[in-house]
């Protein structure tokens, strides 16, 4: 199978890459620099070249306080360049694994999030992450929709790296304990996405490592199994000011996953020490 592959500098896009060559794909991995997904023309020449059959879209402007300040660029890249790649997808008749997030959700309550709840996005970022859910629905018929959370991989900064940084310069750190969710593993999540685009299993999905927890609790666990005696202190989001909102509830059911037939992620504090091995 040929797969393409966006946003390769970025922590899942590596990891994509890696695993579609494990398999003996032919894959081509691409960013920016190779394909900016703003410029239709450019899209359309490489897919002229590398014709693939699948594309994994990881390309997107993920930077999700300054995209409150830089509205109109990270819509260009997350509406309208994934809009670009669905009418060629379309064209091309490939099948589109997308990447979306658990911030299109308003993440009120305590209930775990079914892919088919309404989206109710708090900030830019997952506005515009779900206009480009949209424009796939819109124009693509053999799709995959996998929204997923709290992202770490070794390819690229994350929250991981960020607290192993402060708890070894400061000794203390300060996490919020009031916003619930799952940590996610590109490794491990990656396995799943070839899974998907190896299947016509089409559709919206949630995919993150399993269990749930709050920031706070991840940090405790980071520090236990790095070893660090660090000073970790809960404090509520309203004592945490930053410019884009997050939700509170960032729970999401992966039930249609194993429904589906695909094998579920291994708990989250599984992936996180087997991670902190890598690193």
């Amino acid at each position: 199978m040929k797969v393409l592959v966006t946003g390769i500098h970025g922590q899942l896009g590596h990891d994509v890459m890696e695993e579609c060559k494990k398999r003996g794909y032919d894959a081509v991995g691409v960013d920016v620099e190779e394909m900016d997904i703003t410029d239709e023309g450019k899209i359309r020449e490489v897919f002229s070249r590398v014709c693939p059959e699948a594309v994994v879209h990881c390309a997107a402007y993920t930077a999700v306080d300054k995209a409150e300040d830089e509205e109109e660029i990270c819509r260009l890249v997350n509406g309208k360049g994934t809009e670009n790649i669905a009418k060629v997808c379309r064209e091309q008749d490939c099948k589109l694994l997308y990447l979306s997030t658990d911030y299109v959700f308003q993440g009120e309550g305590e209930r775990p999030w079914e892919p088919e709840d309404e989206a109710n996005p708090l900030n830019i970022y997952g506005q515009t992450k779900y206009e480009g859910e949209q424009a796939i629905r819109r124009y693509v018929e053999k799709y995959f929709i996998v929204r997923i959370s709290w992202v770490f991989g070794v390819n690229g900064g994350n929250f991981v790296k960020t607290m192993l940084r402060l708890g070894r310069e400061n000794g203390a750190v300060k996490v919020v304990d009031d916003q619930i969710g799952s940590p996610t593993y590109t490794r491990d999540l990656s396995v799943l996405l070839v899974d998907m685009i190896e299947s016509e299993k089409y559709g919206i999905y949630h995919a993150s490592n399993e269990g749930f927890c709050s920031w706070y609790e991840f940090a405790r666990e980071i520090f236990r199994l790095a070893g660090l005696s660090v000073e970790v202190t809960p404090v509520d989001t309203d004592q945490f000011p930053v410019k884009a909102k997050r939700p509170k509830n960032s729970r999401m059911s992966k039930e249609k996953i194993v429904k589906s037939g695909f094998n579920q992620l291994p708990s989250w504090e599984n992936a996180l020490e087997r991670y902190l091995k890598e690193l």
